[in-house]
């Protein structure tokens, strides 16, 4: 497969393709390794704490104050304890600073399950920005597998599940403190954060907590756990555009037992309709130059086979995630912001 050229890609928004050619931290093709630890060692050397660095300085400055104002906002953090192993992880609040009950949209940041934190400047402007559109925006740091958030530890599948699932709940239990309806929440998230979201609503569901949720909104989910795969063809077609997947990193990184095992929790591409069954409304977003986009579409499917109200969005001239990048295409973020407003509206309203 020749290299990727974004010059010669005349599907992307001529602003989203500046950002391809800038933004190549994850574009370049790399080889299988044989064990997690491999991944560890490398992204601890000084080589991947300066490309962690590198990254860090490039998503702060997606944090834009024309673009997403602090003006009429309220932001706050905090800490809690997570179940069953007891460790700490933190949560950043966001919310329109008046005093009223909000609809609540419980966040998941991206990073397929392996860095970033929701602390990042990229994720501080989108999150307002979904709060001024009218939402409390509860946005979970949950412990990675390989780089840190903005707590030390760092484990495998299924820790970063399970602090998902329990920043949910710690939510719900203060709901009277964070000014939040508690009968209305939906959960939400971008590519590894797409998977977390819909694995904490499959978990929530399995344990019997499914009617908690009122909605589910995954952006460009990262869930197949293998690519390339001939049933989503646009993990050939677009593979090198922003993410460069054709290696086993994903599945070490989470953790090789549970991608062995199929488990659909760890990957949800892997879900049966059996697994999906007693979903709430699901609104899978995809973007149309991104790797992920048909497993996106795919796992839309699997919804609508099992009987769950679900729909479909592609969001034309785009790499993956790019709305989680308010400085790239503000209108784009905006009108996906709106987009996520009001299905959190419909899913609330089909609840009662």
């Amino acid at each position: 497969m020749s290299p990727y050229d974004a010059d010669q890609d005349h599907r992307l928004d001529p602003r989203v393709r500046v950002f391809v050619k800038s933004f190549q931290f994850g574009t370049v093709a790399r080889p299988d390794v044989v064990s997690r630890q491999e991944l560890l060692d490398e992204a601890q050397s000084p080589e991947g704490v300066a490309r962690y660095q590198m990254m860090k300085q490039a998503l702060d400055a997606a944090d834009v104050e024309d673009i997403a104002p602090k003006r009429g906002l309220r932001v706050d953090h905090y800490s809690l304890t997570s179940s069953p192993d007891g460790n700490t992880i933190n949560m950043q609040f966001i919310r329109p600073d008046d005093g009223a009950i909000y609809a609540c949209l419980y966040y998941i940041h991206g990073g397929g399950m392996r860095t970033m934190s929701c602390f990042d400047g990229n994720y501080r402007a989108w999150g307002r920005i979904l709060a001024a559109k009218g939402l409390a925006v509860a946005m979970v740091d949950f412990r990675n597998s390989i780089e840190p958030s903005s707590v030390p530890e760092v484990a495998p599948y299924p820790a970063g599940l399970n602090d998902c699932v329990s920043g949910f709940h710690w939510v719900r239990e203060n709901a009277q403190m964070l000014g939040v309806d508690p009968d209305q929440m939906v959960i939400a998230g971008e590519s590894g954060g797409g998977n977390l979201s819909i694995a904490t609503t499959m978990k929530l569901v399995k344990e019997g907590n499914g009617d908690l949720v009122k909605g589910l909104y995954a952006l460009c989910p990262y869930i197949a756990g293998d690519w390339p795969l001939p049933e989503n063809p646009s993990s050939i077609e677009n593979e090198g555009i922003l993410l460069a997947l054709h290696n086993n990193h994903g599945a070490m990184a989470y953790g090789v037992e549970a991608h062995a095992a199929r488990d659909p929790m760890a990957w949800p591409g892997f879900a049966s309709e059996a697994d999906v069954a007693g979903f709430p409304p699901t609104m899978i977003s995809v973007n149309e130059c991104d790797p992920l986009r048909d497993e996106g579409v795919n796992f839309y499917r699997l919804l609508r086979r099992a009987g769950v109200t679900a729909q479909c969005r592609q969001v034309m001239g785009t790499c993956h995630g790019t709305e989680i990048f308010p400085s790239v295409a503000p209108d784009i973020s905006h009108t996906t912001a709106r987009d996520i407003k009001g299905w959190v509206e419909t899913c609330c309203q089909l609840s009662r």
